[in-house]
């Protein structure tokens, strides 16, 4: 009890060092954003009204991943997360979420997805979303203008998988082994907002819904992230 009381204090701890940085930068976009599209109305300048109001919802947007991800791992560490398992229309899901996120793909770059088997898949919806928005999000954010992020998933008799494979710049492999840790951020992404906790999370929902993650990267040439979901709870002790 006491060792969980000293985790759960750094925990904390460390996140209120995390959120009062992470949390000034998109404060800051948004204030002075609202600024400048007031001065821009009383011009009439739509250009750059409908400009800024876009780094408006992206700085928010930003905020409310940092809240998501802080509220998923408080559940998950309190052991609130239980996996509602249902019939799952994957594709779907897939496109759902790519429409949603279509607002942060940066200039050129654009999303390729290919589906193999059945459509119906047996996992948590909620949770398999959350692991769409992390994998997709991220292959955005660290891939460069013009560039193609591709999706691959299958639905076999007793496995799901999915792939997301990126152009960017790659995780350096002597930060590879640490990628799923909590607030862990690699070397080369200290200059794109993140919290550290996106992985982390998403991994602890796979494994929720009886599955596993992975990944190959190879710096300045791209990721892939797979995941596999066993619909037989056997295999994954066989795997």
């Amino acid at each position: 009890a006491l060792e969980t009381e000293r985790e759960l204090g750094e925990l904390k701890s460390r996140f209120v060092s995390m959120a009062s940085h992470e949390f000034r930068t998109p404060l800051s976009t948004v204030l002075s954003s609202a600024s400048l599209v007031g001065s821009y109305a009383d011009r009439l300048d739509f250009e750059n009204i409908k400009k800024h109001s876009q780094r408006i919802k992206t700085a928010v947007n930003n905020l409310n991943t940092i809240l998501t991800e802080f509220l998923s791992l408080g559940k998950l560490e309190e052991g609130k997360t239980e996996p509602n398992l249902l019939d799952t229309d994957l594709p779907a899901l897939v496109k759902e979420v790519h429409s949603e996120m279509k607002a942060l793909f940066r200039n050129g770059q654009s999303l390729s997805y290919e589906h193999q088997g059945a459509k119906t898949a047996y996992l948590d919806p909620a949770l398999f979303k959350h692991v769409l928005l992390n994998l997709i999000s991220n292959a955005i954010k660290y891939s460069p203008e013009n560039s193609l992020i591709r999706i691959n998933s299958s639905v076999q008799d007793t496995e799901i998988t999915l792939e997301v494979i990126d152009e960017g710049m790659g995780i350096p492999e002597a930060d590879q082994k640490h990628l799923f840790s909590r607030f862990f951020r690699a070397a080369n992404s200290s200059n794109i907002q993140g919290t550290g906790l996106g992985l982390y999370i998403v991994k602890r929902y796979i494994e929720l819904m009886n599955g596993q993650i992975g990944f190959h990267s190879v710096e300045g040439v791209g990721t892939t992230f797979w995941v596999k979901i066993y619909t037989d709870p056997v295999l994954k002790i066989k795997v």
